[in-house]
C-alpha cells in the first residue's frame, strides 16, 4: 500500500482539508480521493491528490 495526500483550498487559498490514505494505485487513489471529496462536499472546490513519488493523481482548480 502507498500512502496519498488529498488536499483541498478554499479560492482564497486557504487550506480547508489536507488528510493521508493508503491506497494499492494510482488508479484505486484516484477513486478514494473523488468519494472522499463527495463526502465532505468539496467535489467544486480546487483540490489536489498527490502520490508518494509526487505524481498528481487528482486535480481540480
Amino acid at each position: 500500500m502507498k500512502a496519498y495526500v488529498l488536499t483541498v483550498f478554499d479560492t482564497d487559498g486557504k487550506k480547508l482539508m489536507e488528510e493521508s490514505f493508503e491506497a494499492e494505485n494510482d488508479k484505486d487513489a484516484e477513486k478514494i480521493g473523488t468519494n472522499r471529496l463527495e463526502d465532505e462536499k468539496y467535489s467544486d472546490f480546487t483540490h489536489r491528490c498527490v502520490s508518494p513519488d509526487g505524481k498528481l493523481v487528482l486535480f481540480h482548480r
